[in-house]
């Protein structure tokens, strides 16, 4: 009886420790399990997707069109400032260590970089835009096209008041030329492309997009020959960089409304806060007319009046008592002197106010340019003002240009 009590126990003890073992397995595998159905696998999808909007149709339509510009100058022994950028434009200048590729240009070295649009194809040559400040003073320019193939460019015409400058290359590896729209239409809100090569043509065809901002933006910058110029000018918060200068502004449909020339970085020269997304773009209407001009001659002969002037605005309240007008008037141009021999000599004089050219109000010496560089050699245009207290009307012809000018008036 103990011995089958005891074979008993043995085989009762025998099963325990075998379920014991099959429970603590069957644990581990179903802790193995849970540990393996928490392991996740990298997936890829297998639908390929071809992502495009209005953007990337509005770029491919201009991009190859998009060139940078090289300008080359002859190396020398002061070149203490070449790897600043300008204040007051959107070129890079680089370091003279970088030379011409062309075993006869050795002596020239890379002194600045911007971009361009090219516009016109005309049989065996093409042409293009840029900012005059991006060629000025080139004694080579290269244009380095959308593929990355470099041409030598010939300067057609300079233009330092607008700033833009026309270059002729071969077409032979030109396909694509840009198309103008009205910039007249364009509204503040709709959307602004700029394509061009920030910082050089290491960053060649970069995209950035924005808005046109504001229209009619009155920019006043010293230009490469020292005079002071304001010109008419898009605002676009579309980031526009050192090498964007003389790059194309585009609408959604792939139209320049105008050509990149500047922006502002600080509040001033001495400040040191910074200003984000306020860059500016010649209208592409100016642009058309200055180009058709430069296409032609070479250069952009612009009519003068003959006189030196000051903003009323910026006149001392002793200075504004001197000149006897109504207090109403509160805007306008100060006739400071007249040149002998030009057209406003015996229709305006000295302490002139002027308030109108062509029935619409000037307020500035920049409002009188634009207003006054809109016209044609030859033109009449009648001219509003105050002499004291009396308002008058003449109608000014337009015979002398802006060469004629005395450097001492």
């Amino acid at each position: 009886m103990k011995n089958s009590f005891k074979k008993g126990w043995v085989k009762y003890t025998a099963v325990l420790v075998l379920a014991l073992a099959g429970g603590v397995a069957g644990g581990y595998a179903a802790q193995s399990i849970n540990q393996t159905s928490n392991v996740t696998t990298t997936t890829k999808s297998k639908v390929s997707y071809n992502n495009t909007n209005n953007t990337t149709k509005a770029v491919k339509k201009v991009q190859n069109a998009v060139v940078s510009v090289i300008n080359y100058k002859k190396q020398s022994n002061s070149s203490s400032d070449l790897s600043d950028f300008y204040s007051h434009n959107g070129e890079q200048s680089n370091d003279s260590s970088n030379s011409s590729s062309s075993s006869d240009d050795q002596d020239l070295s890379v002194y600045s970089e911007g971009s361009g649009v090219i516009y016109k194809k005309d049989g065996k040559n093409a042409y293009l835009v840029t900012n005059n400040h991006v060629i000025d003073g080139a004694d080579q320019i290269e244009i380095q096209l959308a593929d990355g193939t470099k041409v030598v460019g010939e300067l057609v015409g300079s233009d330092t008041y607008s700033d833009l400058a026309v270059v002729k290359i071969s077409s032979d590896k030109v396909s694509d030329v840009a198309e103008f729209a009205d910039s007249s239409s364009l509204n503040v809100g709709e959307t602004a492309i700029a394509i061009g090569s920030p910082l050089g043509t290491e960053y060649a065809n970069s995209v950035t997009e924005g808005i046109v901002s504001s229209l009619s933006r009155t920019v006043t910058m010293t230009n490469d020959s020292g005079e002071t110029v304001s010109t008419n000018a898009i605002q676009t918060d579309a980031a526009i960089n050192p090498g964007n200068s003389g790059g194309p502004l585009i609408n959604i449909e792939g139209q320049v409304i105008g050509i990149n020339s500047s922006k502002i970085s600080s509040t001033s020269s001495s400040s040191s806060e910074s200003v984000e997304g306020m860059g500016f773009a010649i209208p592409a209407n100016d642009v058309v007319k200055i180009i058709d001009q430069l296409e032609k001659n070479g250069s952009v002969t612009r009519p003068a009046l003959g006189i030196s002037m000051a903003n009323l605005s910026d006149l001392s309240t002793n200075a504004l008592s001197k000149l006897n007008i109504p207090t109403s008037v509160t805007n306008g141009i100060v006739v400071a002197s007249v040149q002998s021999g030009m057209p406003a000599e015996g229709k305006l004089e000295k302490y002139d106010v002027i308030t109108e050219i062509d029935g619409e109000a000037v307020s500035s010496t920049s409002d009188l340019q634009s207003a006054l560089y809109g016209h044609s050699i030859g033109d009449s245009i009648k001219v509003t003002f105050y002499r004291g207290t009396s308002k008058k009307t003449v109608t000014i012809k337009l015979t002398k240009s802006t060469k004629e000018l005395s450097t001492n008036n």
